[in-house]
């Protein structure tokens, strides 16, 4: 985004592109491609970025072939993740192929074409179990570890949820989700949808609460190290990360906009969002993966051939390895920062 930023870029080898679109964009699905190739590398643009990412570093591609990347997550010793149009569940372990692990992901046998509509976000709960999000089924599921599947929410204020795409714990337990439409095929006008607003909701002592109802498409979530700033990604019509100081009380207040991208709206809209260690914020958006400091400055950005990335988490021992859900393909690539550690972990198998 020349117009946003400078330019300081370390390339690679170029390669093909692909390009995921919500179905009310207009966009050519994922599986097709797109017809110019993308360079992968790194644009560094504030020296403080040598210190996150060293000189040189670049994001390796790991697993390929998939339709949409999306709901990665470290699980012990290997990274989870689903294929949100293919309706299915991977594991990759260091070294190996992906290993297809469930079918049908996302709750439904049969999903409409070009949608949507697989699994999506997870997270490790205290007890070790997986939550899993569902679009398809418009869903929030455990998964044990024989991959036994239970509902654990599917209904908000007395109505289905929308289709829960994104989670995270806070400090004091309390699980908070993302509930944009996109896994509902006519999305807003869908005759299926039953909530007013597309919310991000807090769930705690049994109760769920929509704590913020005014975003069109929230997406990505996120929250500081002390749990005290929620940063939320919007992905459409407008295209931005707010930034909410958080209550003891679970609300929150101050809402602002921490980063702005560039109009015109295109097809690697903002989706998933990390905080590092230090408090430095990775959202995915138009052209790659920016990396913006606490107070709102962006550092650099990743990129890829792919023309999205999707999401994105870190991994390993250390938490310095970050994989990059990339449209049709998996990449990973060394942080000198690790990323900030999950309230709740799981133990490599023994």
């Amino acid at each position: 985004m020349k117009s946003m930023i400078g330019l300081a870029f370390v390339s690679g080898l170029a390669l093909a592109a692909c390009s995921p679109a919500a179905p009310e964009t207009g966009a050519k699905p994922a599986a097709e491609a797109a017809p110019e190739a993308k360079i992968t590398g790194v644009e560094r643009l504030d020296p403080a970025i040598d210190a996150i990412i060293k000189p040189g570093e670049l994001p390796v591609m790991v697993a390929s072939g998939f339709r949409f990347v999306e709901g990665p997550l470290w699980v012990g010793d290997r990274l989870r993740f689903s294929d949100l149009m293919d309706n299915k569940l991977y594991e990759l372990a260091d070294g190996g192929e992906a290993k297809l692990i469930m079918d049908k992901s996302g709750g439904l046998d049969e999903m409409a074409p070009d949608s949507f509509q697989g699994s999506n976000g997870s997270i490790v709960d205290k007890d070790g179990s997986i939550l899993m999000t569902q679009h398809g089924a418009r869903r929030i599921v455990r998964l044990d570890d024989q991959m036994k599947l239970s509902v654990y929410l599917d209904k908000a204020n007395g109505k289905r949820l929308n289709s829960p795409n994104d989670l995270a714990f806070t400090p004091d337990g309390a699980l908070w989700f993302t509930d944009p439409p996109y896994g509902l095929v006519g999305q807003d006008k869908d005759l299926a949808k039953e909530q007013p607003f597309n919310a991000v909701w807090r769930h705690a002592g049994g109760k769920t609460t929509a704590v913020i109802t005014d975003l069109p498409r929230p997406n990505g979530i996120g929250f500081s190290g002390d749990g005290k700033k929620l940063y939320i990604s919007n992905s459409e019509p407008e295209m931005f990360v707010n930034v909410y100081d958080v209550n003891e009380d679970g609300t929150v207040s101050k809402g602002r906009r921490f980063i702005t991208f560039p109009s015109p709206n295109p097809v690697d809209v903002p989706d998933g969002l990390e905080v590092d260690s230090a408090g430095n914020v990775w959202a995915s958006g138009p052209g790659g993966i920016r990396i913006i400091s606490p107070d709102g400055k962006v550092l650099g950005q990743i990129k890829t051939p792919d023309r999205a990335q999707a999401n994105m988490i870190w991994g390993g021992a250390d938490l310095k390895t970050l994989f990059i859900m990339a449209a049709g393909n998996v990449y990973k690539m060394r942080t000198e920062v690790a990323g900030l550690a999950p309230l709740y972990a799981k133990a490599p198998a023994k």
